[in-house]
């Protein structure tokens, strides 16, 4: 009876098994892990090529631009916080209307713009290889995309043809040190959109767009106009130290002598100077690079107070040997730094940030933009026959625009982690910005010799 019972009991259990492996179908398991891993690849490349606009403005468009932030977190709190483009600039005054004037260019907010850049590094023969970041293996473009929005009034829209019009037989000079050499390559490739044949815009004594101690002279000859640069770090004399000096001085900065250019530039029609990056510690007196007046060294000299002597002996000489009637004279401040872990001698990097800085500024005012302005508000002329050019705020701002790893050439691709340049800036990129900013002060000054053609220069951005 047991037996017949345990046999009857193995056939209904058998019986069970073969009905329930009917519904069993072993490729379900497979399928659905391998849609979840279709899903999450989907994801993952969805982010990877999710334009940026379609953050900041919902409903746009999801694809278009190339590369994406590499911290998704940290990104999408920034963006919370990123301006958005205001969708209507004709609502506000234009800087060279009637009152524009009062408006503080400098007080405003990085926008995206799809507009931007306003030209391509590759489109452009006129730029070191160390600045052409996404041709040197950059795999994200988000940085060209920013504007620089006044809070107060519109900038005019940047237009090549006319700047180049109304430079037609006239000198365009920027002086001073690297970062002022990045600002000069950005003009010319701004300049450079509006002539088709690029072969008509060449270096007056054959130079190539090199690194090096000396000037370059761009003729644009459809227009007779050049477009120049003059390398002064310290904008006064840098050379060796008189007889008889103490030693460990192995150079000396004659803070009361103009660099020895100066008589190759001071009759062009703008002129841009720019200095402070070069004033450091470490590019000074810790290299032996020590301050003289007249014939005297100053061992005890501060960096500040010679800083503060070498602006005066540059408002001195604009106010004395520059023909100010003629010629129009900016100073651009400094363009702040954004080394993180360390300084450009000691791994310092910035590779990782993608995105402006939209939090508060520092508490903390810049101490060579105090310098430039407390000159120039004690000198009787200062501020008549200078004007300053405050990109420091602004700057401070766009810690996602320098070269980082990306300054060793197309050939050569990302460089090393410990070799990072966060001082100089891609281009297309920030120093574009600086440009319109002198663009501005450019036509404003023009409409003061002709009021009728301010109108059709107004074109807001």
């Amino acid at each position: 009876m047991t037996k017949s019972a345990t046999s009857q009991d193995l056939k209904v259990t058998h019986l069970d098994f073969s009905k329930k492996s009917k519904h069993l179908n072993p490729l379900k398991p497979f399928l659905g892990v391998l849609g979840f891993i279709l899903v999450t690849c989907l994801l993952i490349a969805g982010f990877f090529y999710l334009d940026y606009e379609a953050i900041l403005h919902p409903g746009f468009p999801l694809f278009g631009l190339k590369g994406t932030p590499s911290s998704p977190l940290e990104d999408s709190e920034a963006i919370a916080m990123a301006p958005a483009t205001p969708p209507n600039v004709n609502g506000r005054l234009g800087f060279l209307d009637e009152g524009g004037d009062k408006c503080d260019i400098y007080d405003g907010k990085w926008v995206w713009d799809d507009n931007y850049p306003l030209y391509q590094s590759q489109d452009c023969p006129f730029v070191d290889s160390g600045f052409r970041c996404l041709e040197n293996s950059r795999p994200d473009s988000f940085y060209t995309k920013w504007r620089w929005q006044p809070n107060g009034c519109d900038l005019p829209r940047f237009n090549a043809t006319m700047m180049l019009e109304r430079l037609r037989n006239r000198r365009l000079a920027f002086i001073g040190d690297s970062i002022g050499r990045n600002q000069w390559e950005s003009m010319l490739c701004m300049l450079a959109t509006a002539i088709p044949n690029k072969d008509s815009i060449y270096e007056v004594n054959g130079s190539p767009i090199t690194k090096h101690k000396g000037f370059l002279v761009f003729r644009f000859e459809d227009y007779n106009c050049t477009i120049e640069y003059y390398r002064a770090p310290y904008i006064v004399v840098q050379g060796s130290s008189p007889k008889g000096s103490p030693q460990g001085v192995r150079m000396t900065l004659r803070l009361d002598h103009m660099t020895w250019t100066h008589l190759k530039w001071k009759d062009a029609d703008v002129l841009v100077f720019n200095s402070g990056h070069w004033w450091s510690y470490g590019k000074t007196i810790r290299n032996g690079v020590y301050f003289q007046e007249g014939t005297e060294v100053k061992m005890d000299m501060d960096l500040r107070t010679a800083f503060h002597k070498s602006i005066e002996t540059l408002v001195d000489f604009v106010t004395t040997q520059v023909d100010t009637n003629k010629t129009q004279v900016v100073f651009r401040t400094y363009a702040p730094v954004h080394f993180r872990g360390g300084t450009w001698q000691t791994g310092g990097h910035c590779h990782q940030l993608k995105l402006p800085d939209f939090g508060p500024l520092p508490n903390k005012t810049e101490k060579l933009v105090d310098i430039v302005s407390s000159v120039l508000s004690k000198h009787p002329q200062g501020f008549q026959v200078m004007k300053m050019m405050n990109v420091t705020p602004m700057t401070y701002r766009r810690q996602d625009g320098h070269t980082s790893l990306y300054h060793f050439g197309p050939e050569n691709g990302p460089g090393p982690l410990n070799r990072q340049d966060c001082s100089h800036w891609c281009l297309p990129g920030v120093p574009d910005s600086w440009n319109e900013l002198l663009y501005a002060l450019f036509l404003q000054r023009e409409s003061l010799h002709s009021p009728n053609w301010t109108q059709i220069s107004q074109v807001p951005l």
